[in-house]
């Protein structure tokens, strides 16, 4: 067959010289989206793509399949206050869940995205009940921007009584007691600061109803403006709770103010951390100044505990432990139930332990372990949710890799965990094994993976997707993942490596594959690779990798240091030119996990992985899709743009480098049937590379 006409993406030959070093950026022009040669590119290989797809064997089938198990009614963890319960619920065919509440033993939808646009381009970002029921702030964003129009609604009638207020680039609110007050995380306007409208950011106290600009500033001014916010406030109104990090640095300044010794307006804030460590406060409903409150912390435990103080003296220097590190297992999250049914305050503590799920429970008040929490399997959990106001019980999601979630419920009167709400539509299991193995990287390390497969062992070399991720303390842990179900059902072997970087062992593990040292992420990575042919469980013409985000950094990297050991490659909104990161999307916020170019030692270390400056024209590089999103605020379409021109022009071999752009979605959350579209292009993609046909039939 002819060689493979790619669209024109003439390299020119921008120089620059940071600290003394040549640093070439040929496909710079391809920064700029309205560009007319950037147009004119978009568009050519969008048909490239199409034509190539026509040509991809059971490339429909691969859709229907995933989209046929995505079609799952699926449950989400409610959140329960006084007798009303709140859950969103996605049915199979809806293309957004929907947010129901149960109140007086009647559920009744309070609020359907899917009647806003059809076509599933506004997302619910977050929803936040006040401490009585009687109202609802919820966030919405269009087209996958993530930035927010925030809304308040009343439960008993259904109208929204305030918004839109703009500029919301935070997913916490802090409500008052009443459901007139209520804080939250809002952008300085347009014209502020820089200009920059996704940074510098400001805790506000707002009057539902009032106008936003008459919002009190309560937090944040003067501080960095990559810093990040959340705020809370105890069930009771009393205690209100400020956390802030740079960007997404592993430590968090943490500040507390008694609400009833002043205005709501004005609260005295008192530092309880600063830095050096990840820090959650949680203070329950009636603690007093001389009471008891909870910190989880990995300060001086990298794996996580939980301390306790006084509110009156909440600094380390008057911590006590009431729940000890566990080495091997990571402390996710924390709640405290506590209430006249009980006896005392009891603790639920949720670990991973080499990343599956375990919940043990612990009596505050004396500090000891007295139980654990039975899950259904080896799988995950979501956060636990309480009631703020206290009580005996405790909801959170179950899954694994063939369970769709689910919520489970637990009483600590019993110490008994049901099911509160299945997920899934399916009756029996979907014939797939998940087995955790582990392998040795580059340094002597040993990592972990999940592989899973449908006869539970290595038979013979099949078709092989490894995925990643490695980074911000992230871990990659056992999920319900509908393209890796209609992979493996078709015969192949999908792996998930827990590679340094993320989250999967501590904070050690997280700083282990960060700024200087992350170059033990793409080591592990191609560990996992080499130990997957080794084990028989594929070989190297059979292996696909796939990775998101700073997966796609992940994939990026593992396909330009070695392409020999790879047949196919998707890298899905990835990041790729790591000197150029920082000038767009969120970029400044990752420096405290990458590093700065404005350092020339960080630099250096950029400039040693980054994907996009070690492509090397002659090499015969794997097929690749590369996926992007045009209302991606996060990670900038531009890097995938780049990546792709240079890889079309560099490599040698005839395999295909393809590009495809998402419209009208961004790197978060989107609508069912887009993320089935995403998901069967990646599976058709590599189903025809690596030579495995759909499964054929039935789901």
């Amino acid at each position: 067959m002819p060689p493979r006409q790619y669209p024109d993406a003439t390299p020119e030959d921008p120089v620059e010289r940071p600290h003394g070093r040549h640093v070439r950026d040929p496909h710079r022009w391809l920064e700029d989206p309205t560009d007319p040669r950037t147009l004119r590119w978009l568009a050519a290989q969008e048909a490239l793509f199409q034509a190539e797809r026509a040509g991809w064997p059971d490339a429909d089938r691969w859709h229907a399949q995933v989209a046929a198990l995505s079609a799952q009614d699926r449950v989400m963890t409610p959140k329960v206050r006084g007798e009303r319960i709140f859950v969103p619920r996605r049915r199979a065919g809806q293309e957004l869940p929907v947010l129901f509440v149960l109140d007086g033993g009647v559920e009744r939808v309070l609020l359907d995205p899917n009647t806003l646009e059809p076509a599933g381009r506004v997302t619910l970002e977050a929803w936040h009940p006040s401490p009585a029921g009687d109202r609802v702030a919820y966030q919405i964003s269009h087209d996958g921007t993530e930035d927010s129009l925030l809304f308040v609604l009343d439960v008993a009638t259904g109208l929204v009584v305030d918004g839109p207020v703009d500029r919301i680039r935070g997913r916490t609110v802090g409500w008052l007691p009443g459901g007139e007050l209520l804080y939250y995380v809002r952008c300085l306007p347009p014209g502020s600061g820089d200009g920059d409208t996704r940074y510098h950011r400001r805790v506000w106290l707002h009057k539902v109803g009032a106008a936003p600009d008459a919002d009190v500033l309560v937090f944040g001014e003067g501080r960095s403006k990559a810093q990040f916010y959340s705020v809370a406030v105890s069930g009771d109104g009393r205690w209100l709770t400020i956390t802030a990090t740079e960007g997404t640095a592993p430590a968090t300044d943490v500040y507390l103010a008694d609400l009833s010794a002043g205005s709501p307006g004005r609260p005295d804030l008192r530092p309880v951390q600063r830095g050096g460590a990840r820090t959650r406060p949680h203070v329950a409903a009636g603690t007093g100044s001389d009471g008891v409150m909870w910190l989880r912390t990995d300060r001086g435990a990298p794996y996580g505990r939980v301390v306790a103080c006084s509110p009156a003296h909440p600094t380390a220097d008057a911590w006590r432990e009431v729940v000890a590190e566990r080495p091997g297992a990571v402390l996710t999250d924390f709640a405290v139930l506590q209430g006249s049914e009980l006896a005392g305050p009891l603790g639920l503590a949720a670990w991973l332990r080499h990343s599956t799920a375990e919940i043990t429970v612990h009596d505050l008040a004396g500090g000891r372990r007295v139980g654990t929490v039975p899950l259904p399997g080896a799988g995950t959990i979501g956060d636990i949710s309480v009631r703020p106001e206290g009580g005996h019980e405790a909801w959170f999601a179950y899954t694994d890799f063939g369970t769709p979630p689910q919520v489970m419920h637990y009483d600590a009167r019993t110490g008994l965990t049901s099911v509160w709400a299945r997920g899934g539509n399916r009756a029996g299991g979907y014939g797939v094994t998940a087995r955790q193995e582990t392998f040795t990287s580059r340094d002597g390390t040993t990592v972990r993976m999940f592989v899973v497969s449908a006869a539970g062992r290595p038979d013979r070399p099949r078709p092989a997707i490894l995925y990643g991720y490695g980074g911000f303390g992230t871990p990659v842990s056992a999920k319900f993942s509908s393209e890796a179900l209609a992979w493996v059902r078709a015969g192949g072997i999908f792996a998930a490596a827990c590679v340094r970087g993320g989250g999967d062992e501590g904070e050690q593990w997280h700083r282990a594959g960060r700024g200087e040292h992350k170059q033990n992420s793409f080591d592990d990575f191609t560990a996992a690779a080499e130990h997957l042919v080794a084990s028989g469980w594929t070989e190297p013409g059979l292996l696909g990798i796939m990775g998101i985000s700073n997966g796609g950094l992940l994939v990026g990297a593992a396909l330009t240091q070695h392409p020999e050991k790879y047949a196919a490659a998707v890298c899905m909104s990835p990041l790729l030119d790591m000197a150029r990161y920082e000038l767009s999307g969120l970029g400044p916020s990752w420096v405290p996990e990458y590093g700065s170019a404005g350092d020339p030692d960080q630099l250096r270390t950029l400039l040693s992985y980054s994907p996009y400056h070690n492509v090397r024209t002659g090499t015969s590089y794997p097929a690749v899709l590369f996926t992007a999103a045009d209302g991606d605020t996060r990670v900038d379409p531009l890097h995938a743009r780049k990546m792709c021109a240079a890889l079309q022009h560099a490599t040698a071999g005839d395999r295909p480098v393809l590009f495809w752009l998402e419209r009208g979605v961004g790197h978060g959350s989107r609508a069912a049937s887009r993320r089935a579209e995403l998901y069967g292009h990646a599976l058709a993609f590599l189903g025809a590379q690596l030579g495995l046909p759909a499964l054929r039939g039935g789901t």
